[in-house]
């Protein structure tokens, strides 16, 4: 399949869990802190180098794919790459410097459930979000107990590998799928022309 079919593929997937994210968030009054990045902080975070594949396509159809895998070759934190905290001090707060193409892990994370042992389903969501806004929290726990819809990670990930299994199934830290995706697109078009066609759009 060609890059460009995989990475529409991804961005379709993208937009429905955003519109499920969207009524999520109004069912339940849950939010993330603006500004809050701590999340975006945490150095064990794990990725599939296909949900980054638009953000590479992005860069490389804006001439910085190179440029960025140079970046990610020299970086030594484990630190996102792409996570831009607002001081050297303190890095949870801050934003992401790509939000629009950030990965899946990115946009699951805070509205979406995970499934335990039981089959039973966890809203997966960060501690400042069950402490700042418990009552939030806890109604919204009962509500998805009681059947109200929230996205799931596996039911997105299987998803997500349908579009590539190769790309979607492997699981690495963030910033080895960074530089994966961005490799699986300059080796796409290591022997194929630019696609001039596209470039108005990036």
């Amino acid at each position: 399949m060609a890059i460009e079919k995989k990475v529409k593929l991804v961005e379709q997937l993208f937009e429905k869990l955003e519109n499920e994210i969207s009524n999520f968030k109004s069912e339940t009054n849950l939010h993330c802190i603006a500004g809050c990045g701590k999340c975006c902080s945490t150095p064990q975070i794990e990725a599939s180098p296909l949900e980054f594949l638009p953000w590479a396509f992005h860069l490389f159809l804006n001439h910085q794919a190179e440029n960025m895998l140079n970046e990610l070759n020299e970086k030594t934190t484990f630190l996102c790459h792409i996570y831009r905290p607002l001081n050297v001090v303190d890095n949870n707060n801050g934003s992401c410097s790509n939000y629009k193409y950030r990965g899946l892990i990115c946009r699951l994370f805070g509205y979406a459930a995970s499934k335990d042992q039981y089959g039973k389903l966890r809203l997966a969501t960060c501690k400042i979000i069950k402490e700042n806004q418990q009552k939030n929290y806890n109604t919204t726990a009962l509500a998805i107990k009681n059947g109200l819809y929230v996205p799931i990670f596996s039911d997105y990930y299987m998803n997500l590998s349908q579009i590539d299994f190769a790309l979607g199934k492997k699981m690495v830290p963030i910033n080895v799928a960074l530089k994966m995706a961005i490799e699986e697109v300059l080796h796409y078009y290591a022997y194929r022309p630019f696609p001039d066609e596209l470039a108005n759009i990036a």
